[in-house]
Parts: structure tokens; C-alpha cells; sequence
């Protein structure tokens, strides 16, 4: 971490989370903070579902919810930017407090239930920035209140489609009851048939993701990965927060309710990758979330299955300069190894990750 960062993590962390957060955001928009240079290595560049993504590291969903600052998001060294989750309408989520750091465990658990302004704010700030290229994905929800889930998310694609590198159904956030229950198979196949429909009738058609949780079974896993491949929807995002609660330090606010991110996430969400890469097969693109906090895990979320990898839990502690830290020491390590491209590491631990129990 740079004396910069320490200095900013100190102030941050003495205020409430969620403030910390807004004043996060606040700061990008105002185009700080200053971080080094990202290197731009041609070994690090990706090509998926037709996308040239500059590196293989992105922000994940649930930071800039309400498409305010990708454009600073991607000055920072991200490869990519995925906004939301937006809903319909705005809705305030959740009542305070509903955000905690595990700051002994680089974690955090959060219950802020997709708290947005709505699909009107999102699309008007995504229109304003059209035109200045680098990659924004939408990550789209469904309202708490929605009689109609699935029409929530054809509403999404619809309003996104035309703005949107990608777009991603969120149904693996832990806060929104029920969301998760959309993962079983007759209603995921439901959503799936719709969701790709609502692509087809758009004026753009642009790839489509599904982000999954890590706490499934194999029974489970197996059956997503059947109505994927049936649904021809292009990847998988693996994984949204846990709500289990593996061993932690912190233990003041260790029970709080929520989505557990951050560290202790990285052993069970790179199973899940794993083994969704395996049944997939190598062709379905695969974006690997949880853990991420530095190249070495970055790297081996690529090795276990991952095309992309994407964090933010991470950059909560490690500061706004992680992303080019990481890109530098992805580049070094793939130098060092003879590799001509990230992509010849897709995999390689693959066995290794798969065999394990979830």
C-alpha cells in the first residue's frame, strides 16, 4: 500500500462505511484521487464475446451503483467497469446501518438490497458518456416489491441494451428476499428464455451474463450450468457474496446478516469457478469474483477457470492504487513465466480447484 493510500484508508475507515463509500465516489467524480500510471501490456489484453478488453481486471458490480463514475473507474487501470445493480425504479434498500468491515479479516458484510436510483438515472448518465469507449458493463436487478420479477430484468435489457458493453442478471444477491430462489431451474430457465428475448428485440444486442452465488451444491451448479448452455446466454459470473460465515476474526460484527465479501471469500467462490468451468466446458465465457486483492490471486482465478476477474473489497483496503499495482505485478509474473498472454494460464489449475468440496 502507498503512503497516499495509508493516508486515505485512515481517513475513510474513521468514518461509518457507507459515508466512507459515498465520499469514495464523490472524489472519483471529482477526478481524485491520483493514482500511478496502469501499465498497458499487450500480454495482459483479452479477447471475449467479441469485447478487447485492455487487461483482464475489472470493478465488480455494487461499487457504482448508479453509473456516477466508470469512466474514473477505468482511469484507475480497470480493464472494464460494471455498474449497478440497477432496478426499475429507485429504491432506498435496506435500513442503516447495513454495511461492516471485518477490517481483521479484509472483509465486509453488506445488506444494502440493490439500493438505487433507478433504471431513468442510470441511462441518463450512460448516455452522456457514450462515445468515450472503454468497456461498462450493467448489472440489472429486479425491484423488491416487483410483481413481475422477470419483467424487471427484460426492462434492464431493453433500457441497457444500447448503452451497455454487456449486461449481467444479477440473481445471487443475498438481500433481496427471494432473488435467490430464481437460480432453480424451472425459473431460471424462465428467466434465461425471457432475458435473451428481450436481447434479441433490442435495438443492440450486446453479450449477456448471469451472476451467480457461491452457495450452491453440485446438484445445484449442475442444473445452472444445464439452462446455460441451453439458453445460449454467452457467461457466468462466479460469484456474488456468501452468506456462510467461514472461521473470522472480527468477531464484534462476525453475525451481522448479509453478504460476506472480501478474503475469506476467495477458497469457496474459485471451487464454484471451478467446477462451473468444468461443466460448462472451455467455450462459455467465465468472470471470477471473490478473494481478488492482488496478482497472485487475480492470476489464479484465471488459472482455476476464469477469462476476466473482477473485484472491490479488495481496493477498500488495499486503496484506489491496487488496480495498477496488480497489473504491474500480473505483467511481471507472466514475464517471468515465458508467457506470451494471460490467456495461456486459463486452466491451468483447473484439476486442482475442481476436485475440491464445496
Amino acid at each position: 500500500m502507498s503512503a497516499l493510500d495509508a493516508i486515505g484508508r485512515k481517513l475513510l475507515f474513521s468514518l461509518d462505511p457507507e459515508t466512507a463509500h459515498g465520499l469514495s465516489i464523490a472524489a472519483l467524480r471529482c477526478g481524485l484521487p491520483v493514482g500511478p500510471k496502469p501499465p498497458r501490456d499487450e500480454r495482459l489484453r483479452v479477447r471475449l464475446c467479441g469485447l478487447d478488453f485492455p487487461n483482464p481486471l475489472g470493478m465488480a458490480a455494487g461499487y457504482d451503483k448508479n453509473a456516477e463514475v466508470p469512466d474514473a473507474l477505468l482511469g484507475l487501470g480497470f480493464g472494464f467497469a460494471e455498474v449497478g445493480t440497477v432496478t426499475p425504479l429507485a429504491q432506498p434498500g435496506n435500513p442503516r446501518p447495513r454495511i461492516f468491515r471485518l477490517t481483521e479479516d479484509e472483509a465486509v458484510i453488506n445488506r444494502l438490497g440493490f439500493n438505487n436510483e433507478g433504471h431513468e438515472a442510470a441511462e441518463r448518465r450512460l448516455r452522456a458518456r457514450k462515445g468515450r469507449g472503454g468497456i461498462v458493463g450493467v448489472n440489472i436487478g429486479a425491484n423488491k416489491d416487483s410483481a413481475d420479477r422477470i419483467a424487471d430484468y427484460e426492462r434492464g435489457v431493453a433500457r441497457f441494451a444500447p448503452l451497455a458493453s454487456y449486461l449481467t442478471a444479477n440473481i445471487s444477491s443475498p438481500n433481496t428476499p427471494g432473488l435467490r430462489n430464481m437460480q432453480a431451474r424451472a425459473q431460471l430457465a424462465e428467466l434465461l428464455s425471457r432475458v435473451m428475448a428481450a436481447r434479441e428485440a433490442a435495438a443492440a444486442r450486446p453479450p449477456v451474463f448471469l451472476k451467480i452465488a457461491p452457495d450452491l451444491v453440485e446438484a445445484e451448479l449442475e442444473d445452472i450450468a444445464a439452462e446455460v448452455l441451453a439458453s445460449g446466454i454467452d457467461g457466468v459470473i462466479v460469484s456474488n457474496t456468501t452468506i456462510s460465515r467461514p472461521p473470522l476474526k472480527s468477531g464484534a460484527v462476525a453475525g451481522e446478516t448479509g453478504g460476506l465479501s472480501g478474503k475469506v471469500l476467495f477458497e469457496r467462490s474459485t471451487v464454484v469457478l471451478a467446477k462451473m468451468r468444468k461443466l460448462l466446458g472451455p467455450e462459455i465465457a467465465i468472470i471470477g469474483v471473490g478473494g481478488v486483492n492482488s496478482a497472485e490471486t487475480a492470476l489464479e482465478k484465471i488459472r482455476a477457470g476464469a477469462d476476466l476477474v473482477q473485484l472491490y473489497t479488495g481496493m477498500i483496503f488495499a486503496g484506489p492504487s491496487l488496480p495498477a499495482r496488480m497489473l504491474s505485478d500480473m505483467a511481471g509474473a507472466l514475464q517471468r513465466g515465458g508467457h506470451a498472454s494471460v490467456r495461456e494460464l486459463r486452466d491451468v489449475s483447473l484439476e486442482k480447484w475442481a476436485v475440491k468440496s464445496l
